[in-house]
C-alpha cells in the first residue's frame, strides 16, 4: 500500500498503517447513531463564544476570574480564528467596573445575560456553534443549583430554559465553578455537550479547573493527536489530568473533579472517551473557525481542507462505535475513510 504524505496529520499514517492491507472494499461513511447532526465543522458554519463571569468574593478572586476572562479573548481570537464580534464577555458588574471596558460586552446580571442569549438566538443560523464558558462560584442544595451573578443568582433550571432556543444549534456548556454538577446536569440534552468542574455538590472550594482549560487551549496545548486543533474531549481531559496531577504534586487530596456529558442523559463521566457512554459528540466538537489554520486560499484547497476535517470526525466516530460492527466490516469501513483521507490530504499538500 501506497502512503501518501501526512505532513501535519502524523496520527492518520499510524491509523493507516495499522489496518490490514487487504481490506480494500468500498463501503459508505460509518452510520452516526444520531451525532451525524451534530458538530459538522461545515466551511459555512458560524462559531459564537459566550463567556459569562459572575460575581467574585473577593477582590483577588475577581482579578483571577479577570485574567481567565481575558485569555480565553486573546486566545480565541489569536489561535482559533474568532473575531471581536463572535466573542461575547459578560463580566461581573459590566464595563464600568473595570479599566478594561472596551473588551466588556455587559454584565453578568440576569437581565444581560437574557439579552445576550435572545440575540444569539436571532443571529445564529441551524448548524452553527455555541460555546457558553461559565467563570465564578457556584452553590447547590437539595432545591437548585445556582450560578453566582451579580444581583439574583440564577438556576441550572433557568438556564435551561434560556437555551431552549437553540435547538438547531451545537452547544458546548463549560461550567468552571464549584459545586457546578446540578446546574450542568440541568443543562444536559441531546447535541450538546456539558461539562462540570465538580462531580457533587460537596466540591464546593473554588476549583482550579477553569486555569488549566485556558491552558488547554493556550497555543494548542490540549491536542493530543496532534492534528492542529483542539476538540473539547482534549480541553476537558488535559484541564483535569493537570488538576489532578497538581493535587498530586502537593500531596493533597483533591477537593474537585472535572466530569462530561455528551450523550443527553444527564449522566456525566469521569473518563469519556471512545467508545465509552460519553465522549463521542466532545472528540468531534472543536473551538477552531473551520478555516482558521487554513493557510491555502484557493477554491480548491477550501472544498479539500473541509472534506478532510469531515472525514477526521467520521473516522474518530466509528472507532467509537466499534463494538458496534463485525471485525471485517469495522475495517473495511475504517480503511475507506483512511484511504479517501490519505488521496485528499496528498492533494492538500500538492496545491500551492
Amino acid at each position: 500500500m501506497m502512503l501518501l504524505s501526512f505532513r501535519f496529520r502524523p496520527w492518520l499514517a499510524a491509523l493507516l498503517l495499522g489496518c490490514s492491507a487487504n481490506l480494500w472494499a468500498q463501503t459508505g461513511a460509518p452510520a452516526d447513531n444520531g451525532e451525524d447532526a451534530y458538530f459538522r465543522n461545515a466551511p459555512d458554519a458560524q462559531k459564537y463564544v459566550l463567556i459569562i463571569t459572575g460575581a467574585a468574593a473577593s477582590d483577588e478572586i475577581r482579578n483571577r476570574f479577570r485574567q481567565w476572562s481575558f485569555s480565553l479573548q486573546d486566545i480565541l481570537s489569536r489561535d482559533y480564528g474568532y473575531d471581536r464580534d463572535s466573542i461575547t464577555l459578560l463580566f461581573d458588574d459590566g464595563a464600568q467596573a473595570d479599566s478594561a471596558s472596551f473588551r466588556i460586552d455587559g454584565s453578568s446580571r440576569r437581565e444581560d445575560i437574557e439579552a445576550h442569549l435572545a440575540q444569539l438566538a436571532r443571529e445564529l443560523a441551524p448548524g452553527d456553534q455555541l460555546s457558553i464558558i461559565m467563570i465564578g462560584h457556584g452553590s447547590s442544595s437539595e432545591d437548585s443549583a445556582k450560578f453566582n451573578i451579580v444581583g439574583p443568582d440564577i438556576t441550572g433550571e433557568e438556564f435551561a430554559q434560556l437555551l431552549e432556543p437553540f435547538s438547531q444549534q451545537d452547544v458546548v456548556i463549560v461550567n468552571t465553578t464549584s459545586a457546578s454538577y446540578e446546574f450542568a446536569a440541568d443543562l444536559s440534552a441531546r447535541g450538546r455537550v456539558v461539562l462540570s468542574a465538580t462531580r457533587s455538590r460537596a466540591e464546593r472550594y473554588d476549583p482550579m479547573f477553569g486555569g488549566y482549560f485556558v491552558e488547554a487551549l493556550d497555543s494548542h496545548r490540549g491536542d493530543r493527536d496532534k492534528n492542529n486543533r483542539v476538540s473539547v474531549l482534549e480541553a476537558y481531559l488535559y484541564a483535569s489530568q493537570s488538576v489532578l496531577g497538581w493535587y498530586s504534586d502537593q500531596g493533597r487530596l483533591p477537593t474537585e473533579r472535572a466530569v462530561l456529558d455528551d450523550n443527553g442523559d444527564g449522566v456525566f463521566s469521569l473518563e469519556p472517551g471512545p467508545g465509552m457512554s460519553d465522549g463521542a459528540l466532545a472528540e468531534i466538537a472543536y473551538f477552531d473557525i473551520p478555516s482558521a489554520a487554513e493557510a491555502k486560499t484557493s477554491t480548491e484547497a477550501i472544498a479539500l481542507h473541509a472534506q478532510m476535517q469531515d472525514l477526521e470526525r467520521s473516522i474518530f466516530l466509528l472507532r467509537g462505535q466499534k463494538a458496534n460492527y463485525l471485525e471485517e466490516d469495522y475495517w473495511n469501513r475504517m480503511e475507506t475513510l483512511l484511504i479517501d483521507l490519505a488521496r485528499k490530504t496528498g492533494r492538500y499538500n500538492e496545491l500551492p
